[in-house]
């Protein structure tokens, strides 16, 4: 078994594990992030796709929503059909913000490539078997 040292260990590289290791890895932290599957499965995987603001404010600050930002989709609302009439529901004007349709599985990917550019370390097929203080 291999031991490795370091400041932080982020089990699982879904979004919110890397955004956290992107975060760090900004502010100088020492992390890493271990994930059970390959990366080629993490890449992969389809999940939901409508980012809510408070999301994207943290990919930019990140520094990863280049891709994000060209090819997203902003929306400021959406409409809703029930017994036989249409009502549109404005998030812009209730909330002050809207969502960005931009897939998960583009998030993570954005995430893993900003990561590694910078030397951040990512290890895949890699259980978390012992954590210790």
């Amino acid at each position: 078994m291999k031991t490795q040292r370091t400041q932080i260990g982020i089990i699982g590289s879904g979004p919110a594990g890397l955004l956290l290791a992107r975060l760090l890895q900004l502010e100088g932290i020492d992390a890493v992030v271990l994930e059970r599957q390959s990366r080629g499965h993490v890449e992969s995987r389809i999940r939901a796709g409508v980012l809510e603001q408070g999301t994207v404010e943290m990919l930019r600050v990140a520094n990863a929503s280049a891709r994000m930002e060209r090819e997203g989709l902003p929306h400021a609302g959406f409409s809703l059909a029930f017994a036989g009439r249409r009502e549109r529901i404005d998030m812009a004007q209730l909330t002050g913000s809207g969502v960005m349709v931009y897939g998960q599985t583009e998030v993570t990917r954005d995430l893993i490539n900003t990561i590694l550019a910078d030397g951040g370390e990512l290890w895949y097929e890699a259980p978390a078997l012992a954590v210790e203080d």
